[in-house]
């Protein structure tokens, strides 16, 4: 509905797995998530939110059910989570969500997380909401921004608990510090890297 990414990550060695923003709203698009975990023998692991503006949580429900996992996100963005059915109206969405999601694990700028052998570090990137994360695993050489960073773009800052200047700030300081050969996997949108937005997002 939105044209969000959503990201399956996993370890190869020991299968488990991470999902990342489930945008998945109709049938067919969970069946496609868990085709994939099926087809590959995958254990997930983790849910992962970079934030929890209601088009990166459509599937959280369907992951959590299927999986038996909770949601990790920052409860900084509580004033979301609690808010789901509220956000769906305001879009003059026909959808079933549910009026709250609840954080099962509060994530931290700093965490460090593990699948298998491989590491994926908790960077806080707020400005496009309050509790933004990206998540960056350092030997595979790749981030996953959520919507702070775009391809040539940034986040909006219009919407409840958006900060145009936070965010700018936490682009500058968080992610374009990272490797420039960092690949950067958005939350919507082809992907980059770290050294191109550098040279060429005319918002930076």
């Amino acid at each position: 509905m939105f044209g969000v990414n959503t990201y399956v990550i996993y370890d190869p060695d020991s299968l488990e797995a991470a999902i990342i923003d489930p945008g998945m709203v109709e049938a067919h698009e969970c069946d496609a998530i868990d085709r994939f975990i099926a087809d590959n023998n995958l254990h997930v692991k983790y849910l992962l939110n970079t934030h929890l503006h209601i088009d990166h949580v459509f599937g959280d429900e369907h992951v959590m059910d299927k999986y038996r996992v909770g949601i990790s996100a920052s409860t900084d963005d509580n004033i979301l989570s609690t808010r789901i059915a509220e956000q769906a109206r305001m879009f003059h969405l026909r959808v079933n969500v549910p009026n709250v999601l609840n954080i099962a694990t509060p994530l931290n700028d700093g965490d460090n997380l593990m699948l298998g052998n491989e590491p994926i570090d908790v960077l806080a990137v707020p400005g496009h909401s309050p509790g933004s994360l990206a998540f960056y695993c350092p030997r595979s050489k790749f981030v996953i921004t959520g919507d702070a960073l775009f391809n040539m773009s940034i986040g909006r800052t219009d919407l409840p608990g958006g900060d145009y200047s936070q965010l700018i700030t936490s682009i500058t300081r968080r992610l374009l510090s990272l490797p420039a050969d960092t690949k950067v996997y958005p939350g919507h949108g082809p992907s980059t890297t770290i050294e191109h937005e550098s040279k060429y997002n005319p918002y930076l």
